[in-house]
């Protein structure tokens, strides 16, 4: 919209001279950058898939979370092959299904030897193919992705692992979503300093303050519901999880702009991909582990 203003004095000497044409100025709003109704009717589809998993049919947990890393890794191997590195990928995914499996059985120790293992193959198996600098660009791009992924998600089947398991699990995944939620909501209608502009320039102070209080209140919500730990216990995992889970989607940031793409992938509308979604819960899940092994062994 223009607005037209004709100064008097000129219109009495000039009738027929065009008045001069002043744009009116516009207020800028910080959009919601998504494709909102998608991003929530996914976003309602995976909770559900998760709660049934983790309480109707537990035995079928293990399965998402397999599920869940094949496809972020095929996502991560796909981005990292658009900056110039063939990550091995037919190793990686059997890694990934042996980690969860030895994960399933032996616990800890069963995760430890898998990745070992894991990464002997991908390394064995792509010094096999040639030798040289871009071999080892590529060797070293497949254990990031071994040790990003798989074995950050199995830590996911330790906490389900535990006494009251389902809700640790709960807590874990929830509460980076909620410090997703409560960032996204206040960054919007608050959002004025930005917190990273260089890496994220949608990521503001007030956002992480959003997270802050919408994260730290799931987390202590859920630790009323496990048998022992007090409720300040939900305060700390609240606050360290919101913290590393922002700082596990900034580094996600970090590495799409570098390989100067946008998302992932495409598999989730209104979210990006598998790995848009859970990576700050990859980051979360073994903070959670370690947290509850210091402060409630």
């Amino acid at each position: 919209m223009t607005l037209s203003t004709q100064a008097p004095d000129r219109a009495a000497s000039s009738p027929d001279e065009a008045a001069p044409v002043l744009p009116v100025p516009t207020e800028k709003h910080r959009g919601a950058g998504r494709n909102l109704p998608a991003a929530i009717g996914v976003g309602v589809g995976l909770v559900l898939v998760l709660l049934a998993c983790i309480f109707v049919l537990p035995q079928a947990f293990p399965v998402l979370i397999a599920v869940g890393m094949l496809l972020a890794v095929l996502e991560l191997t796909r981005a990292l092959a658009s900056g110039g590195l063939h990550v091995p990928a037919l190793p990686v995914l059997v890694g990934v299904i042996g980690m969860v499996v030895s994960t399933v059985v032996f616990q800890l120790d069963g995760l430890v030897l898998a990745t070992a293992v894991a990464v002997c193959v991908v390394i064995l198996w792509r010094v096999a193919e040639s030798m040289g600098l871009l071999a080892m660009r590529d060797v070293a791009a497949g254990v990031f992705t071994i040790a990003w992924v798989p074995f950050l998600g199995c830590f996911a089947l330790l906490l389900f692992d535990r006494p009251d398991g389902a809700i640790l699990v709960l807590i874990a995944i929830l509460v980076p979503v909620a410090s997703d939620i409560g960032g996204y909501i206040a960054g919007v209608l608050l959002g004025s300093h930005a917190m990273a502009p260089s890496i994220s320039p949608k990521k503001s102070w007030e956002g992480f303050g959003g997270s802050l209080v919408l994260g730290t209140a799931v987390a202590v919500g859920l630790t009323t519901l496990v048998d022992g730990p007090p409720w300040w216990m939900g305060v700390i995992l609240g606050v360290v999880l919101v913290v590393i889970a922002t700082g596990g989607d900034l580094a996600e940031s970090l590495l799409k702009r570098d390989l100067g793409i946008k998302d992932m992938g495409h598999l989730l509308p209104g979210h990006g991909g598998v790995m848009d979604r859970i990576d700050s819960i990859l980051l979360a899940a073994p903070a959670t582990y370690i947290l509850l092994e210091i402060l409630a062994p």
